[in-house]
């Protein structure tokens, strides 16, 4: 039985030009499988995306092995230390981007905002003439965001494109785009920059990254993340809660998936009335056919899919 803090957690990605994508998600999965880790990688042909968990040796064998292929031997590695592996099986995806925006026509390795560390962004954060723009979904924002961030109404990052419309009055400002580990923004800035904002720059490493540099501060709330942790305290500065309970309205650090299947509705409720609406976001949902058992977390694995990709029957 593996110890208290074993495992860990890798989040990271990396543009670059893989020509055979679809052919190396077969083979990146059969090789996830053999090496026993768990999670979700998506693979495109401008990159590859992943979180994914296992043991320290698994994950030192994972990263050295990734590294040593020319084509990824940039890759950064966010790293956290957990005491169990957050997901329970491996999913390898070929995707036609890496997040879905229709942008595939920008490449960030020819343009992109400037990236900034964690001390440079609280050293411009609080300026007048600096915005924070969040780029993440809306269901992430009203669970954390900075302290006197913009943020956008989207439920996905293919609205953003349509958003920056509403940002005209922006153009002579500093803008300093956000997500959680940096990918959405490698795109976004570079959109941003094709639109005619000139002095634009993101967070290097996202607010992952932010929070190893600076300890989080101004984080308001918790960070959603993509895992069965489901959110993670970053903040151990000046931390607050920013998210409500759909229920009772108390404060809360806690996001859902509605239990009920068919609705799915991602919503923030408390522990107390988790248990009470059995992880379903209403009265209504307690009640549908397609109410699955609540598990504690609000937090639901998708379906088997190895079999399907092994066998390349898998979607693209």
């Amino acid at each position: 039985m593996e110890s208290k803090s074993t495992y860990q957690i890798l989040a990271y990605y990396f543009y670059t030009r893989i020509p055979d994508a679809e052919e190396f998600t077969q083979h990146h999965l059969k090789y996830c499988i053999e090496l026993g880790i768990v999670g979700r990688i998506y693979l495109a042909h401008e990159g590859i995306n992943g979180t994914i968990s296992g043991t320290k040796q698994q994950c030192a064998v994972y990263m050295d092995d990734l590294k040593s292929d020319p084509r990824f031997e940039g890759v950064n590695f966010k790293i956290d230390e957990v005491e169990n592996p957050a997901f329970n099986r491996i999913h390898v995806r070929y995707k036609k981007e890496l997040v879905y925006s229709g942008l595939k026509y920008i490449d960030p390795n020819k343009r992109t905002g400037k990236h900034l560390r964690g001390d440079q962004v609280q050293e411009m954060m609080n300026m007048e003439d600096v915005i924070l723009l969040d780029v993440r979904s809306n269901y992430e924002t009203r669970l954390g965001r900075f302290k006197n961030a913009l943020t956008l109404d989207i439920e996905n990052f293919r609205e953003f494109p349509e958003k920056v419309k509403e940002l005209e009055n922006l153009k002579d400002k500093k803008i300093i785009t956000y997500c959680t580990g940096g990918i959405k923004c490698e795109k976004a800035s570079a959109y941003l920059l094709e639109n005619g904002f000139n002095d634009v720059y993101q967070m290097h490493n996202g607010i992952i990254g932010y929070a190893q540099d600076t300890g989080g501060k101004d984080f308001e709330g918790v960070l959603y993340v993509f895992d069965g942790r489901v959110s993670v305290p970053i903040n151990t500065v000046n931390p607050v809660l920013i998210a409500k309970c759909k229920k009772c309205g108390d404060a809360t650090d806690r996001n859902l998936n509605c239990a009920n299947v068919d609705c799915n509705e991602q919503f923030n409720m408390c522990e107390k009335c988790s248990e009470v609406m059995e992880g379903c976001c209403s009265e209504e949902c307690t009640h549908a056919p397609g109410k699955r058992e609540y598990n504690g977390t609000g937090f639901y694995s998708k379906p088997p899919v190895a079999i399907a990709m092994l066998n390349g029957k898998l979607d693209s």
